[in-house]
C-alpha cells in the first residue's frame, strides 16, 4: 500500500508537493464527516419529533434508524465494489449526489401527513451517506503513514461529532418551538434539509474540481503472506466487523432514546431542553475524539479502546438502574467514552490488509446496520417494560466491544514476541 514512507527516494520538492496534496485531500474529506454527522444528530431529534407530530409509537419512530442504517447494509458492499473499480474520488462524488437527492426528497415528504415518505427520503439520503463512508473512511487511513491511520481517522471522525452536536441544536431550536403548528413545524424540517442539500451540492462541485491523490494498492505478489490470505481467514478483521455491528448498535440506540429517557427521569424537563442536553452529550462525544486522538500518541489504540468500553459498560448499568438525574448525567458521560470506538475498531480491523483494504472497509461500513436493529429492540423493550430496561441492549454491546479490544491486545502481543 502506498504511503508517505514510499516517497523517501523522491526529490524533496516532489515529496513536499505530495504532502501538500495529501493535506488538501484530508481537509476536503474531513468536511464530509461533518455533513453526515449533522444528519446523524438530526435523526435522533426527528425520532421524538415524529412521535409528537405524527403520533407514532417509540417502536415505530425507531423505523427512522432502521431505514437509515438499513441502507448501509444494502449499499455498503456495492459501494465498496464501485470505489475499488473507479477510485475514491468518484465514489465520493456518487455519494454526494445521492445524498443531496435524499435531502431534497424531504420537500415532497413534508407535504403529506404521513410517516412513510420520510422513511423513503431517509433511505435515499443514507444510501448516499453509506457510499461516502465506504470511500472516505479507508481513504483517510491511507492518506499518510500507515502507523498514523487510527489517529487520522479519529481526528476526522471528531468532525462527525461536531456535526452530531449541531444536529440536536438545530432540531431543538426549530422543530420543537413553543406554539408551532404542524404546518410550521414541517416547514422547519423542509427548510433544514433543503439547506443541507445545497451545502452537499457545493461540496460535490469542490470535489469535482479538486485534484485528489488516487492511492493505488500494492500488488498482491509483493505483499506479506497475511495480506494475501482471504478476508474470511483474518480473525481480527472478522471480529472487528462483529464489534463494529454491536458498537454502532449501542451508539445509535443510546442517542435515539436519549430524549425519551431524559424527560422520563428528570422531573419537569421540557423536550427542547432534553434536545439541548443531547447536544451536550455530543459535545462530550466530540471532545472525546479530539482528546483521545492525543492520548493515542502515548497509549496503544487497542488498550484505550478496552478502557473506554469497560467504563461505558459500567455507566450503562447506572442508566439501567434509573437513578433520576444521576442516570441522565451518566448517560451523557457515555458519549465521551464511546467516542473513539468506531474509528478505532475500523482502523484496527483494516490494518495490514494491503490490497484488500477497500473491500474490508465496505464490510466495516455494512456493519453499521446495527444502527437499524438496536433502536427496534430498544423501542420494543421500552414500550413493554420501560425505557430504563431498554438500555440493557447497549450494555451488552459494550461488553462485546471490550472483548474485541482484549482480543486485539493479545494478537498484538503475539506479533511483537
Amino acid at each position: 500500500m502506498t504511503s508517505l514512507s514510499s516517497t523517501v527516494n523522491r526529490p524533496v520538492s516532489s515529496t513536499g508537493t505530495l504532502q501538500h496534496r495529501y493535506g488538501i485531500a484530508l481537509a476536503l474529506v474531513i468536511s464530509l464527516f461533518f455533513v453526515w454527522g449533522l444528519t446523524y444528530g438530526l435523526l435522533d431529534v426527528l425520532n421524538k419529533h415524529f412521535q409528537q407530530t405524527l403520533s407514532v409509537s417509540r417502536m415505530e419512530s425507531a423505523l427512522l434508524q432502521t431505514c437509515y442504517f438499513g441502507a448501509y447494509f444494502l449499499v455498503a458492499i456495492p459501494s465498496g465494489a464501485y470505489v475499488s473499480r473507479y477510485g475514491y474520488k468518484r465514489g465520493i462524488l456518487l455519494g454526494l449526489v445521492v445524498f443531496a437527492i435524499g435531502a431534497l426528497m424531504f420537500v415532497p415528504a413534508t407535504a403529506y401527513n404521513r410517516f412513510a415518505p420520510f422513511l423513503l427520503a431517509l433511505f435515499v439520503l443514507a444510501s448516499g451517506a453509506a457510499c461516502l463512508e465506504t470511500a472516505a473512511n479507508p481513504y483517510v487511513t491511507v492518506l499518510g503513514a500507515p502507523e498514523g491511520g487510527a489517529r487520522r481517522l479519529n481526528l476526522a471522525q471528531a468532525f462527525t461529532g461536531l456535526g452530531s452536536f449541531a444536529g440536536p441544536i438545530i432540531g431543538g431550536l426549530f422543530f420543537f418551538r413553543d406554539g408551532a403548528t404542524f404546518v410550521s413545524s414541517m416547514g422547519s424540517v423542509r427548510l433544514t434539509y433543503v439547506a443541507i442539500a445545497a451545502v452537499v451540492l457545493l461540496l460535490a462541485a469542490a470535489f469535482w474540481r479538486a485534484h485528489l491523490p488516487e492511492i493505488e494498492d500494492s500488488a498482491t505478489l509483493t505483499e506479506p503472506l497475511h495480506y494475501v490470505a482471504p478476508l474470511r481467514q483474518q480473525r481480527r478483521f472478522i471480529f472487528s466487523v462483529f464489534a463494529q455491528f454491536f458498537y454502532f448498535s449501542a451508539q445509535v440506540g443510546i442517542a435515539a432514546f436519549f430524549i425519551n429517557y431524559a424527560t422520563e427521569h428528570w422531573a419537569g424537563l421540557p423536550v427542547h431542553s432534553a434536545a439541548f442536553m443531547l447536544s451536550g452529550g455530543m459535545i462530550a462525544f466530540t471532545a472525546g475524539r479530539f482528546l483521545s486522538t492525543g492520548f493515542m500518541h502515548r497509549f496503544q489504540p487497542g488498550s484505550l479502546l478496552a478502557v473506554y468500553a469497560l467504563v461505558s459498560l459500567v455507566l450503562c448499568l447506572v442508566v439501567v438502574a434509573g437513578l433520576g438525574p444521576v442516570s441522565v448525567i451518566a448517560l451523557m458521560v457515555v458519549f465521551f467514552f464511546e467516542s473513539i470506538m468506531f474509528p478505532t475498531i475500523f482502523a484496527l480491523g483494516v490494518k495490514d490488509l494491503g490490497h484488500r483494504t477497500r473491500q474490508a472497509a465496505s464490510f466495516q461500513v455494512m456493519a453499521l446496520f446495527g444502527g437499524a436493529v438496536a433502536p427496534l429492540c430498544m423501542g420494543a423493550i421500552a414500550d413493554r417494560v420501560g425505557i430504563s430496561a431498554a438500555y440493557l441492549v447497549p450494555t451488552v454491546c459494550f461488553a462485546i466491544v471490550f472483548g474485541f479490544a482484549m482480543f486485539n491486545r493479545r494478537q498484538s502481543s503475539l506479533v511483537s514476541q
